[in-house]
């Protein structure tokens, strides 16, 4: 399972970097707190959350080989409210078929489905087992 962990963890790695390569492009091309082409409607926050992804996804991707757990946990939570979010725009303006959309659409499934599979794999910190008797007649009372 560790194996599989891995694989997991590299492919939403590289997904992840994709994603990170789009931001950038972005931010090159538009500067920091681009609409996306939404125009003067989009809301502040939403300009700030498309800013910050160009920050969050390459963190995830070293958080999934540094901090394997944390880095599983912030894929899904960045792909969650990276869909919800951009669901309002899509839906707005008709985009349900947009290939940006069908694609984060797809990361959220595959997220979904193979996060339980990589935190599974991923060995868990040494914690203290502590021994105890199973049979009262093994135990040892002392007044």
């Amino acid at each position: 399972m560790p194996r599989a962990s891995l694989a997991i963890r590299m492919l939403f790695a590289a997904c992840l970097l994709g994603a990170t390569y789009n931001h950038v492009v972005a931010v090159i091309e538009h500067g920091w707190l681009w609409d996306y082409g939404y125009g003067a409607a989009t809301s502040t926050f939403s300009k700030l959350y498309w800013s910050g992804l160009t920050l969050l996804d390459p963190l995830a991707a070293a958080l999934l080989f540094v901090r394997p757990r944390a880095g599983v946990w912030l894929t899904l939570l960045i792909i969650v409210s990276d869909v919800l979010h951009n669901t309002w725009y899509v839906a707005t303006h008709g985009q349900w078929s947009a290939p940006f959309y069908l694609a984060q659409v797809g990361f959220l499934i595959l997220v979904v489905c193979l996060a339980p599979v990589a935190l599974r794999g991923i060995a868990t910190p040494f914690r203290h087992h502590y021994q105890t008797a199973s049979k009262t007649t093994d135990r040892v009372f002392r007044h």
